[in-house]
């Protein structure tokens, strides 16, 4: 592996579905960079939405700190929402049901208004435990609100040879990553990859990442189209999906930087994979 292997970004998703947070320093967990994923907007069953139903969730900009969750949103007022423990609400993402924390009828009410859908805003307490798929992962292995592991990998020279194929280039926040890499040389290396040491954390590659809908709405317009699925299930495709990025899980946590040495420690080939 070059010794130019780094990494070029950190995103966190605070709000499942809505925009990112661009980071220069993330503390890792056991369930990915700290507070990913955490929040989620449920409706009144308890029944999630992401931007498969709703795209305006991509326009609301969540960010955490001191002790606050903020929203905010074009044509909105900024909301501030305490991090409160708050009454307990079974929610079910895909087919997993969780106990979760209410946050409130003022944040409920400023989504509802800015999503055009009667909504609530729950948060994944330290308590509620949500394993990842056994097929996948270790006795133990939890993930937050995410689709289903803690942390996305994907390199830019897999973005760069996936944008030569396509008429009008794409951004790489059409694909949620957490941790973005520069210096493989070659596209599509990240599919190999077991063991990914960062400084003091350790993270194992276990799944390639099958992509949805969401990758063909524009973060910024949420207009939909049909790029870049279109384009990657004419080389990506499996039975499963067309794939893009690894899903990886902690194996020791700590702090990572962009800048920051990525070393792949289990000798795999590296070359050009189409799958």
């Amino acid at each position: 592996m070059p010794p130019s292997l780094r990494i070029t970004a950190l995103n966190v998703y605070p709000v499942k579905s809505c925009a990112g947070t661009s980071l220069t320093v993330a503390d890792i967990g056991p369930r990915g960079i700290n507070h990913d994923r955490e929040y989620m907007v449920v409706d009144d069953e308890g029944e999630f939405f992401t931007q498969r139903e709703l795209p305006r969730l991509a326009l609301i900009r969540p960010t955490v700190g001191n002790g606050y969750l903020t929203l905010a949103g074009p044509g909105a007022d900024p909301l501030d929402v305490p991090v409160v423990d708050g009454p307990r609400s079974r929610v079910r993402i895909w087919r997993d049901h969780v106990q979760a924390a209410v946050q409130g009828a003022e944040v409920a009410d400023w989504l509802s208004a800015f999503l055009g859908r009667v909504c609530r805003l729950v948060r994944l307490p330290e308590e509620s435990v949500r394993p990842v798929d056994p097929q996948y992962g270790q006795p133990g292995d939890q993930v937050s609100l995410a689709d289903g592991y803690p942390v996305l990998i994907i390199s830019e020279e897999s973005l760069a040879d996936l944008n030569s194929r396509l008429a009008e280039p794409l951004p790489m926040n059409r694909f949620r990553p957490n941790i973005v890499v520069r210096g493989l040389g070659t596209p599509y290396g990240e599919d190999h990859w077991r063991t990914v040491c960062i400084g003091e954390v350790r993270l194992e590659g276990v799944k390639q990442c099958a992509r949805c809908a969401i990758t063909t709405t524009d973060q910024v317009t949420t207009k939909r189209g049909v790029e870049p699925l279109k384009t990657l299930a004419t080389y990506r495709q499996v039975p499963r999906g067309v794939l893009f990025g690894q899903n990886a899980i902690p194996r020791s946590v700590g702090r990572i930087e962009v800048g920051n040495e990525v070393v792949i420690d289990d000798g795999a080939q590296h070359a050009v994979s189409p799958v």
